[in-house]
């Protein structure tokens, strides 16, 4: 196992594989323009990437999968002009939503069905979820921005396991994405990620800081 960081493991991971991927992972700024990724590449990796968590199973994100050369140009000049953007054969601009609290019983109903969650639960958390929005306006925002960030570090590693490279980015107008790409009023471009196949020239991952640095214990 290659660990670029100066920590080693220190247990031993029940799936290597997975910790393989994690350890090996690169924000990658050069894509292959030769290869293409396709559209059953790009349904598997929204598939995996909404196995990630959102409270109340809201599942308040949406992928935009821009692929033609007119729809990336547009993305681009947003994008403060960065060049992987054109040259990956598919980003995708992950959209948050403000909580919707009426889909909730939707959203749940097939753990109902599976036998697993009580009934009554949907009523009761769609009650909380609406007086808790209701009361706290930032953290109904703020739960568009976690939820969409959750479902991209998610299709980050959903590409890792298909053999595809990611390049997350930030640097972008949400405001003109939005307008551009038509998203509701209550709807955010949280990130871009860039999917394709690497090309030669990109950077490993970067090393991380020791987590004697990062880690305390309350």
């Amino acid at each position: 196992m290659t660990v670029i960081a100066q920590d080693r493991p220190t247990v031993l991971p029940a799936n290597p594989a997975l910790v393989r991927a994690i350890e090996r992972r690169i924000s990658a700024s050069l894509f292959s323009s030769s290869r293409t990724v396709s559209d059953a590449e790009i349904h598997e990796l929204v598939r995996l990437a909404t196995r990630a968590p959102t409270a109340f199973n809201l599942q308040n994100w949406r992928f935009i999968a821009v692929r033609s050369a007119e729809a990336k140009a547009r993305l681009r000049a947003l994008a403060w002009d960065q060049p992987k953007i054109t040259e990956a054969p598919v980003t995708f601009i992950i959209v948050g939503a403000q909580p919707r609290t009426k889909a909730i019983a939707e959203r749940v109903r097939p753990s109902i069905e599976a036998g697993f969650m009580p009934a009554h639960m949907a009523q009761g958390w769609t009650d909380f979820a609406d007086a808790f929005y209701a009361q706290h306006p930032q953290v109904a925002r703020d739960e568009a921005i976690r939820s969409a960030t959750l479902g991209a570090a998610t299709l980050m590693f959903a590409a890792e396991a298909l053999g595809l490279a990611s390049g997350p980015m930030s640097g972008f107008d949400p405001e003109g994405v939005a307008e551009a790409f038509g998203l509701a009023d209550d709807e955010r471009a949280v990130l871009l990620v860039a999917v394709g196949h690497a090309a030669p020239g990109n950077w490993p991952q970067k090393p991380r800081r020791p987590v004697a640095d990062v880690l305390s214990h309350a």
